[in-house]
């Protein structure tokens, strides 16, 4: 249990793969037009027995849109026709990231609304009097570091980096003097050069928009600001270089706070064989040996499977409490109830090696496995335990009262488990959508009820009279009846 790898939610081959292409700031649309071309013939000619149809966009990603952006959905060919793990989801995505420089090939989560997609979502935030500039050399370290790590895959901003922009200033006194109001120099720099909308026409039916907007080729360059005048008070017509005068700057396109600190969105995921747990661990490491003056968060998805870890043992321990206050409940005894909670590590031991024979992960469906198959060994051992306890309090001495109980129980036991392990016997070998998790739950199921069977028929019989042979006293009540019988 200790070296199983730990994760939240399986990854599921849901019979889609999205592809996330950022290149450089500054790229043109016709650059990025050519890369979704190129990431379209990947897919639909080395993937063709696993593809069956993919959309391109340009302009726009999970980052924020741009003309570097592109996005692409592709839909993969029915479960039945992609047989063996080389086809499957997690398969093709690998082979992507071999193929491309600057593409990202995702799944998409495991559950609708947590996250864009799988993978780990930290946050590299700034703590005390670190400015921006740090925190933004800070942020390039953690990249590098990252991408470098053979556990780790894809990492990369969860936002826009930072691009070159033209700032504009404009000598406001200059521009009071000559009769220029801000309003109507920011109104004429939109409409010229972001467009601003008209009004709406019917066209064969058809409601259509109306922009307004410069022509192309006075809006191209900064050079083409003197290209543009702005109508004063008195209708006198004043060209943009007689107020304002323009440089280049480079800086982020969008702030971004967590918690109120400035931050930085990181995203990525685990190489192939890596679990989440450990990629998130091997991150935290690498942020870890950054100077100080930065902390680390995680969030969406990430936050939820640090916030589950650490309520595990809780969830085990109140799982136990609760079965051994019933048990003393039953029996009337403080003693008796430890004969069937020893017969717990019997189950986890058969979970525990299905995890590691089938390469799982201890999630949560796995840890709804593991408290299914503590309630089952506890009622393995609760038929077995009562008997004994009835023969006990007969007269029988401890080693007779435990044999007739295995004997007459042996039956009942072995039925109801059986009829158990073949029930969740298709979970454990079920396959196409939502697969992993079924898989997940199934085969700690089965692994934790075999042995938990196989093995609670000798040692649950040898735990009670190891407890008896502790605590040997009869319940008072019940001897003097049985005497004035």
């Amino acid at each position: 249990m200790v070296t199983l790898p730990s994760g939240f939610l399986p990854t599921e081959d849901q019979g889609r793969v999205m592809v996330m292409v950022s290149l450089p700031e500054g790229a043109a649309m016709s650059r990025t037009d050519k890369v979704m071309r190129d990431v379209e013939s990947y897919f639909m000619n080395q993937e063709k027995d696993n593809v069956e149809d993919i959309f391109t966009i340009s302009g726009f990603n999970f980052m924020g849109s741009g003309q570097n952006a592109g996005m692409a959905f592709v839909a993969l060919k029915d479960w039945s026709e992609r047989v063996g793990p080389a086809n499957s989801a997690s398969a093709i995505v690998g082979r992507s990231y071999g193929a491309f420089a600057r593409i990202f090939s995702l799944i998409p989560p495991s559950i609708q609304g947590l996250g864009q997609s799988n993978g780990f979502t930290f946050q590299l935030q700034a703590s005390g009097n670190t400015d921006r500039a740090t925190l933004l050399e800070m942020r390039n370290a953690l990249l590098q570091n990252a991408n470098t790590s053979q556990l780790l895959t894809g990492v990369r901003l969860g936002s826009d980096s930072e691009a070159p922009q033209l700032h504009i200033d404009i000598d406001q006194e200059k521009a009071s003097a000559l009769g220029l109001s801000m309003s109507d120099i920011s109104a004429t720099l939109s409409s010229a050069w972001a467009g601003s909308y008209v009004n709406d026409f019917i066209d064969r039916g058809r409601v259509k928009t109306v922009y307004m907007q410069g022509d192309a080729k006075y809006r191209s360059s900064p050079e083409d600001l003197q290209h543009w005048y702005v109508r004063s008070n008195d209708n006198t017509m004043t060209p943009f270089s007689a107020f304002a005068k323009s440089e280049w700057t480079y800086g982020p396109k969008s702030l971004t706070r967590f918690n109120g600190l400035a931050s930085y969105e990181i995203q990525g995921s685990g190489a192939p064989g890596v679990s989440s747990g450990a990629a998130m661990d091997e991150l935290q490491s690498v942020s870890d040996a950054l100077p100080s003056g930065v902390m680390g968060s995680w969030s969406g998805l990430s936050y939820q499977e640090r916030l589950s870890s650490g309520q595990t043992l809780i969830l085990y321990t109140i799982s136990i409490l609760v079965v051994f206050l019933c048990l003393a409940a039953l029996y009337e005894s403080w003693t008796v109830p430890f004969s069937v909670i020893l017969v717990i590590p019997l189950g986890v031991i058969g979970a525990a090696a299905a995890a590691h024979l089938r390469g799982l992960e201890n999630d949560v469906y796995f840890q709804v496995a593991l408290l299914t198959t503590i309630g089952l060994s506890s009622k393995n051992a609760i038929l077995i335990v009562e008997f004994a306890e009835a023969a006990y309090r007969r007269g029988l001495n401890v080693w007779d009262a435990a044999a007739e109980a295995a004997r007459l129980r042996l039956r009942p036991i072995i039925m109801t488990s059986m009829a158990f392990m073949v029930g969740t016997l298709p979970l454990a070998l079920s396959s196409g959508a939502g697969a992993n998790s079924r898989i997940s739950i199934g085969s700690g199921i089965v692994g934790g009820t075999l042995t938990a069977t196989v093995l609670a028929i000798f040692f649950v019989p040898l735990f009670f009279v190891i407890v008896r042979r502790i605590f040997p006293k009869r319940p008072e009540a019940l001897s003097s009846n049985e005497n004035a019988e």
